[in-house]
Formats: structure tokens, sequence, C-alpha cells
């Protein structure tokens, strides 16, 4: 690994600097997903050691990504110890799904008073591929990561990817619970067909019939995350 400096932002990072960085994302994000998709189940063991082989890294880009990682609350570090990947923890759910329905109803009010046609064309396009994709029943995590950049999207529209990464950052343990369920033809329609109100709302620049298709879109009931528990109860706190 090279120590000379590269010209970014003044040369203030040197290229080793830079090559960590660009690891510890990669590490991070695919730690990140594995976690998410359960192939990293809760109370699994993380080392440092055997990471560092895996991602064919030193150990500093891995040490990087667990402490995002814990940030977002989706590992536990004991120092000089060991990593535990987090337990799905029901009020962190509930706390995203607060935080979602505030800021994504404010995403669409102020895109329904303004949404370039690019914003729609490209919300149009996500809307055709999930309806291919529902009819598959081996494909619900493509599903699931299509409807994700659904909503990216409209926060990209509305200038705001900033804080769509906070949503990100704040809803491993509702995604977790969202990886738990099963295929269901008549749930994957009855998002689509949410994801449809949003954007005829947003064609209609009608920000009352936005902000209600957003909030019926987002609604869960109250005891949502009580058949999960019930069903897979060594996940959960």
């Amino acid at each position: 690994m090279t120590t000379k400096s590269i010209a970014i932002s003044s040369n203030i990072f040197s290229s080793a600097a830079h090559e960590n960085w660009n690891a510890s994302t990669r590490v991070y994000n695919h730690l990140r997903q594995r976690i998410l998709s359960l192939d990293l189940p809760p109370g699994e063991s993380l080392l440092r050691s055997e990471l560092a082989k895996t991602y064919s890294v030193s150990v500093t880009p891995i040490r990087d990504a667990l402490k995002i990682l814990e940030q977002n609350g989706l590992v536990r570090v004991f120092p000089q110890s060991r990593t535990l990947v987090t337990c799905i923890n029901e009020p962190l759910i509930h706390e995203a799904l607060f935080l979602r329905k505030a800021l994504e109803t404010e995403v669409v009010k102020q895109l329904s008073r303004q949404c370039s046609e690019e914003t729609l064309d490209k919300l149009h396009e996500i809307i055709n591929v999930q309806k291919a994709v529902a009819q598959q029943s081996d494909q619900l995590r493509l599903f699931q990561e299509i409807d994700e950049q659904f909503h990216f999207v409209l926060f990209e529209g509305a200038g705001q990817s900033n804080l769509y990464e906070l949503i990100r950052s704040k809803s491993g343990h509702l995604d977790r619970v969202r990886r738990l369920q099963k295929h269901s033809t008549s749930k994957l329609e009855q998002i689509i067909r949410g994801h449809v109100n949003i954007v005829e709302a947003l064609e209609a620049q009608d920000e009352l019939a936005a902000i209600k298709a957003m909030r019926d879109h987002l609604r869960k009931p109250a005891d949502w995350v009580d058949e999960f528990r019930q069903k897979y109860g060594d996940f959960f706190d």
C-alpha cells in the first residue's frame, strides 16, 4: 500500500487513508447486508481476524466497519474480546417507523408541489420492475431491495438524499423483521398499489392525497411484530 498523497480536497487524505476508507465502506456495506438478510443472525459472533481474511483486508477497515455497524445498532463490540450481532429490538423498530413516517410524509408533501419528470419516470420504472418480480415467489428479497430503491428515489427527487441515509442507518431492526416475512402475493400487490397511489398523487399535484397515500403505505398494526416474535423468539431481545 503506497503512502503517496493523492489530490483530493487539497491533499488532506493520503492514498493509504483513502484505500482504508474504500475498504471500510465495502466491508461495512457487505456486512450490513448479511446482517439484514439474516445470513448473520442475531447472536452471531464476529471475529476481526476471520473477517480480515474473508475480505482480504487489514484489521483497520474491519474495525472501522464494525464501529459504524455498532452506531447503527446492528452489532455490539466487546473491546479486546468479540463482536456480536445484536438481537432485534422492538422499541427501535417503532422508532424507525416513526422516523420514516415523519420524514417521508414531508418528502411527498414537497414533491406534490414540484416533482420532475425524471423522478416520476424513475418511480414508474421501479413499479414496473416490482410488478414483474412480484410474480416470482423466490425473489422476495429482490422485491424488498427494489422497494427500498423506490423510497430512495423519492428522497433523491426532493433533494434530501442525506435524510434517506439517516433512515437507512436507523432502520436495521425494522429491516430485519421485514426479512422474516414470507412471500405473499396479496401483500406484494398491496405494496405495489401503495406505490402507485403515491405516484398518482404526485402527478396530480395533490398534497393531501400524497400525504394520505404515504401514511397508508407505511401504516403497521400495533401488534405487527408479535407474530414474528412468536415464530423467531431467539432473534429478539
